[in-house]
């Protein structure tokens, strides 16, 4: 197809000039003998080399080259090179050049793999992977080439700088100021490393070095670092890493953290990760959605359910309830998810529940392998599914052509479960009527049995009574476009969320009859704005040389507002 390109090359291949400083990172284990792509107006133009030979990343056009004159100071960027190297475009001609080029194109999913055997990347990536980190590090101090541009949306004028109530004076006589608490929540799954190499079909577009754990952490900790959410909710958090590194470090962050691991063979779990300085813990519940003795919950996934008590100098006393979880991936297995999320709500129903009968305002974030507008998304925001008739494979929305065609059973979940179709727990309403020593009435008998007899006649809808609404609208308004949450090899959707109890002023986020249930409630004050899937093909999608998760993190701020 390009029979004239060799001989071009060859003709103009000692005018070439190949720069090198001290700045640059370019090794090789082994000759290259693949092909380049041209970053510019023709990125689809492969030009093959004829000899392996050594060069750096930086390429200059002579001026005899023909028609393509015009783009001598354009970039090139290596494509297909061996997993064995690593490089890094030095910042002084990043800078010259105007940053990265956003013409990236997204790669073929037919493209052919490149890895190499275990036992040479073992050592070698390691090294890799430092090497390209020293580099990445290198720049740090500059814009990062490639970054992803997300900026903050705000809903409310008063709210334009983060934490605004961290700098205020404890003595302030204004009662209206002293009765605010601003506090931010970041929602986050950082990709395990065995999950990851588990799952290598789906990287199959990333360099081989910057999926090294070596190279990740350090990204996503300066990550953590850039955001300085007071509330960190994070997902797939592997336990040795979380033993050796991510605990301590922060720890040194200023914050206090509570782990879940999950009760299987995988290695992972959830995290909820808080500033001392912002609050204090009341309680730390674990949720294991594994039962022994019911076949349905044959999964491991966990969930975690804090209650914090805000510090700050005011009137208001209200408790703050933060969930995180991981629900099940498989997209056929429906009915598995929708019984996780049964078990996480009954127990923040148990956890959040207060004297008066009321709820304390609720944050629940998570991954929840369900995209917006299926079955699981809108009975998390409506409060109410009849799952009546619904194939499992469709709950999560994951698939356009679902494979679980099965019909969903009614009910869903055995009875010795002890959590009734409103995701409350029974048994511990039985076990505070016997621990307070009431026995029951034959009255009280057949009231139970009518209970019992209506609830069967409602079996196929499930309930709950949060009036939760969701931090992002999933759309951009003006193309219609839908953002991402996660993107790699395979797709690139929203699973990721996070969901709030809106406070009765916040006309805009807060549902029908929220006020019924809620004391006080939380005021939406801004978010950190997603992109769509083009953004992230810009970038070579997720993971890549500055996003270390094959997940974006997703941050809010709210304001405590006092019923």
């Amino acid at each position: 197809r390009h029979s004239m390109l060799p001989r071009q090359m060859q003709r103009v291949g000692r005018d070439w000039i190949a720069h090198w400083n001290s700045s640059q990172v370019f090794s090789w284990n082994n000759p290259i003998s693949n092909c380049i792509r041209w970053v510019g107006h023709y990125p689809w133009a492969t030009f093959p080399l004829s000899v392996p030979f050594d060069f750096s990343a930086n390429w200059r056009w002579p001026l005899c080259f023909g028609p393509w004159r015009q783009f001598q100071n354009s970039n090139w960027q290596l494509d297909n090179f061996t997993q064995h190297c690593c490089f890094h475009l030095s910042n002084s001609n990043m800078k010259s050049e105007g940053g990265e080029p956003s013409t990236k194109k997204r790669r073929l999913s037919g493209r052919r793999d490149t890895s190499t055997p275990e036992a040479e990347t073992s050592s070698s990536n390691q090294k890799e992977a430092l090497c390209l980190s020293v580099a990445h590090n290198e720049g740090n101090c500059t814009s990062k080439r490639g970054a992803i541009q997300r900026h903050w949306e705000y809903f409310c004028q008063h709210s334009r700088t983060m934490k605004t109530s961290e700098n205020k004076a404890t003595n302030q006589s204004n009662r209206e100021s002293e009765a605010k608490f601003d506090f931010t929540v970041m929602s986050y799954n950082i990709l395990s490393q065995n999950l990851l190499e588990d799952n290598s079909h789906l990287y199959k577009h990333c360099q081989q070095p910057v999926l090294i754990w070596a190279y990740r952490f350090p990204n996503i900790l300066q990550e953590i670092k850039q955001l300085d959410a007071d509330v960190l909710c994070l997902q797939e958090v592997q336990e040795d890493h979380y033993r050796t590194e991510i605990k301590s470090s922060l720890e040194s962050l200023g914050y206090h953290c509570e782990y879940k691991m999950r009760t299987g063979r995988k290695p992972d779990g959830c995290a909820i990760c808080f500033k001392t300085s912002k609050f204090s813990l009341i309680s730390s519940s674990p949720v294991e959605f594994f039962r022994r003795d019911i076949p349905l919950l044959d999964r491991d996934n966990v969930g975690l359910v804090l209650l914090l008590q805000p510090r700050l100098h005011c009137k208001t006393s209200a408790a703050v309830c933060i969930a995180n979880t991981h629900l099940l991936y498989n997209p056929r297995r429906g009915d598995i998810k929708l019984t996780q999320l049964a078990m996480l709500l009954a127990e923040i129903a148990s956890v959040a529940c207060q004297k008066d009968g009321t709820f304390c305002p609720i944050i629940i974030c998570g991954d929840f392998n369900s995209v917006p507008g299926s079955p699981l998304y809108s009975f998390i925001k409506e409060g109410k599914l009849n799952y009546e008739g619904l194939a499992i494979g469709k709950v999560s929305g994951q698939e356009q052509f679902p494979r679980g065609q099965r019909i969903l059973s009614i009910p869903i979940w055995p009875q010795k479960l002890g959590i009734s179709q409103n995701c409350v727990y029974e048994i511990k309403q039985q076990q505070k009527e016997e621990n307070t020593g009431e026995k029951m009435t034959e009255a009280k008998l057949n009231d139970t049995k009518k209970i019992v007899i209506a609830s069967e006649k409602l079996s196929s809808k499930l309930q709950h009574h949060f009036k939760l609404s969701s931090v992002y609208s999933h759309y951009f308004p003006e193309t219609g476009k839908p953002e991402v949450t996660t993107c790699h090899s395979r797709s690139a959707v929203t699973v990721d969320y996070i969901f709030f109890s809106a406070a009765n002023d916040d006309v805009a986020a807060q549902p029908a009859g929220t006020e019924d249930s809620l004391n006080g409630g939380l005021k939406l004050l801004g978010r950190l704005a997603l992109v769509t899937e083009q953004d992230l093909w810009t970038v070579n999608g997720l993971p890549n040389e500055n996003n270390s998760s094959d997940h974006l993190p997703l941050l809010a701020e709210f304001r405590l507002i006092e019923r």
